[in-house]
């Protein structure tokens, strides 16, 4: 059932999935401390809902626009399920507004397949990560993944090289102004967050790690079947293939260097995962397999969120 619904992209199943990461939201937030904040605290949820649905769509954008997927709404509906799957991210603003960030890098690097207006993309990634850096530092390791652009597009041109410093100047530039202006303290907070923290042992719930354990089944499905998968893409794609590749092992990384960490840390592999999952489900031929990959990655995440809030 749940494979003929989302097989095909319809405008019914965005509703749909939009629609279960309000509810989810929402139930989240009543059951938390929605009785106790102010109505200044319910805009700024309200807000991170705005952006988390946002991010559904720019990732739908990068698959569709980009042929990342065939016509189904399998990813669409991966990334809101690994959302629910680790519902702390409902609450943490910054790395929300981070990961949105990259995924509008994340779109205009991927296009640089059709090497048309390359510096422009390249400039615009560089802005839209540096400016990541400013709520999570550690997603500044996505700039690597614009060098591994330039690598595979336009490496001959020595300027394209320079591009990223361009735009790290500006972001320096607005944010020292925006600092000296409105938030004099911006800079130093910002300092303060350039920290590494490798410890591991944050989890403390059952359900922390019941999650963690699913994540990290579907990821290695996921990375594992992608490597394989890709081989037998089209040349014109493989690229775009492998930078989602790199950009899942940047992720990772920021998830282990990142101080503070706990499981919404994995959200910037999110959308990695949620792609190089639903090529293997196009690879499938047997219905009964992907019913059962995708109710059970569906049926564990509302389960753990249900168990959470009882």
């Amino acid at each position: 059932m749940i494979t003929s619904v989302f097989s095909k992209s319809r405008p019914i199943n965005y509703i749909l999935i939009t629609s279960l990461l309000i509810l989810c939201f929402t139930v989240y937030q009543f059951n938390t401390n929605f009785n106790t904040i102010s109505g200044l605290e319910i805009v700024k949820k309200i807000a991170i809902l705005i952006i988390l649905i946002g991010s559904l769509f720019i990732t739908n954008f990068i698959t569709k626009k980009n042929s990342l997927s065939k016509d189904n709404s399998y990813t669409f509906l991966l990334v809101c399920v690994f959302f629910i799957l680790f519902p702390t991210v409902f609450s943490n603003a910054s790395l929300v507004i981070s990961n949105a960030l990259i995924l509008l890098a994340l779109r205009r690097l991927i296009s640089m397949q059709s090497m048309i207006t390359p510096k422009e993309k390249i400039f615009d990634a560089s802005i839209w990560i540096f400016a990541a850096s400013l709520f999570h530092f550690w997603s500044i390791i996505f700039i690597l993944l614009v060098y591994i652009s330039i690598i595979f597009h336009v490496s001959r041109d020595y300027r394209n090289w320079i591009i990223p410093f361009i735009g790290f100047f500006t972001v320096v530039i607005i944010s020292v102004l925006f600092s000296l202006i409105f938030d004099p303290t911006l800079i130093e907070s910002y300092i303060k967050s350039i920290q590494i923290n490798l410890n591991l042992k944050y989890i403390e719930t059952i359900f922390q790690s019941f999650a963690l354990g699913i994540y990290i089944v579907v990821a290695l499905l996921a990375f594992l079947s992608m490597l394989f998968i890709l081989s037998h893409k089209s040349l014109n794609l493989q690229a775009s293939y492998k930078k989602i590749i790199y950009a899942f092992i940047l992720g990772l990384i920021i998830f282990f260097i990142s101080p503070h960490k706990d499981n919404s840390y994995l959200i910037f592999t999110f959308v990695t995962v949620a792609i190089m999952l639903t090529n293997y489900l196009e690879t499938i031929e047997k219905y009964w397999i992907k019913e059962t990959i995708l109710g059970t990655i569906i049926f564990a995440s509302l389960l753990n969120l249900v168990l959470r809030l009882l």
